[in-house]
């Protein structure tokens, strides 16, 4: 998690990472240069997750979920009699970090990418994963800043941050809140939700009476909590990550706030709720693509993870299983792992079973729906909001 002021770092970082990977070496193969591809060994799928620094809780569920399909299609033969491997880099919500793991990747020759959580660490590997004619099939980021440039090898497995804006208001709008802060922490993933959101409660019924940025990685947001308990609103949505989210939390209880809360996707997981404290907490509300836990009939899903990990599944853990099932079926509709037949074989999915539903992308490489729902923190965990 880091702000807009670090993501010149990011660029630096961008240069770095594509010198290397156009360095020899042997890494940049022609599979992964979109020539003509290796048709024999392991296919690498590689993945950029947090898996250090304050959202590393959620490295392992992105990992293990693509583990879990990879284990499924490796044990029917895999993809094209070849067998799949994961290899997975850690991305540390940093662009710098995240810059360096791509160019790794890029070196062991991965032929898809299905990683990518914090999107500000995502948005500097697009070029490097771009310049090696890399397909990208990014389960958690959803910035629309990873799509504005319309770079043909990225594809977005979770709704877009204009989605989850729209769910946020409608869900204000619906429960006929007349006073909304938005609160972000100035990164692209945080602040692009509340700026959409302000847009949307344009002339509606609610209205916003105090949006503010803060700067992540603090302890103290009393400066922030001050400003919002002056502007009187209704409902407070956070849309940076659950380090943050669950401090501001604790310290808008403390201060007296009795008012509506609400998260967004980034903040999803049940060390909001440690942080916050479990009395702060409850009924605190969150806009949400699905949850293993929320998924109807998720119970099989869940049992097998248990079984292969000894652990529970959490957030991103199924779009990320999602994300290698998307990739293995473009591949062998592809029939090679060069990029450029991906990417094609990527565009032409169309009914291809998810979580979310049957996938067709938008011509912008987006879901057709963004699929939020909105959940609510019940006892030490967030269930859907009936």
């Amino acid at each position: 998690m880091i702000g807009k002021t670090r993501i010149g770092l990011g660029v630096t970082a961008v240069g770095v990472a594509l010198a290397l990977a156009s360095c020899g070496g042997g890494g940049l193969t022609s599979d992964s240069q979109g020539g003509a591809a290796a048709t024999t060994g392991d296919i690498l799928l590689g993945m950029v997750t947090p898996l250090s620094g304050s959202s590393a809780a959620i490295g392992p569920y992105m990992k293990n979920g693509a583990q879990l399909a990879i284990n499924e299609l490796n044990a029917s033969g895999g993809v094209l009699g070849r067998q799949l491997k994961l290899v997975a880099e850690d991305e540390g919500c940093d662009p710098k970090t995240a810059a360096a793991a791509a160019a790794k990747l890029v070196t062991a020759g991965i032929s898809v990418s299905v990683g990518g959580y914090c999107s500000s660490a995502t948005l500097p590997t697009l070029s490097i994963f771009g310049k090696a004619n890399i397909p990208m099939i990014i389960p958690a980021a959803n910035s629309t800043d990873l799509i504005k440039d319309k770079l043909p090898n990225v594809f977005l497995l979770n709704g877009t941050g204009a989605q989850q804006a729209q769910a946020a208001a409608d869900f204000m709008k619906s429960a006929g809140l007349k006073a909304a802060a938005l609160v972000d922490d100035n990164t692209s993933y945080s602040k692009d939700i509340t700026t959409r959101t302000a847009k949307d409660l344009e002339g509606q019924s609610t209205k916003v009476v105090n949006q503010q940025s803060v700067t992540a990685g603090e302890q103290d947001y009393s400066a922030a909590v001050t400003a919002i308990l002056r502007a009187n609103p209704d409902i407070v949505y956070w849309t940076g990550y659950y380090q943050e989210g669950g401090l501001i939390i604790k310290q808008l209880r403390a201060a007296g706030y009795k008012g509506k809360i609400m998260v967004a996707d980034g903040s999803v997981d049940k060390q909001l709720v440690t942080i916050a404290g479990k009395d702060n907490a409850q009924g605190v509300l969150a806009t949400m693509t699905q949850t293993p836990q929320t998924i109807p009939g998720g119970e099989t899903w869940i049992a097998s993870y248990k079984k292969a990990f000894n652990a529970d599944p959490g957030p991103y853990s199924t779009q990320s299983y999602d994300a290698v099932r998307v990739a293995a079926e473009a591949i062998k509709n592809a029939g090679n792992t060069n990029g450029k037949d991906v990417i094609a074989a990527l565009e032409k999915i169309d009914g291809f079973k998810i979580f979310s539903g049957s996938l067709k992308f938008t011509p912008e490489h987006t879901l057709t729906n963004g699929g939020f729902d909105i959940l609510v923190v019940k006892g030490d965990d967030f269930a859907l909001n009936n």
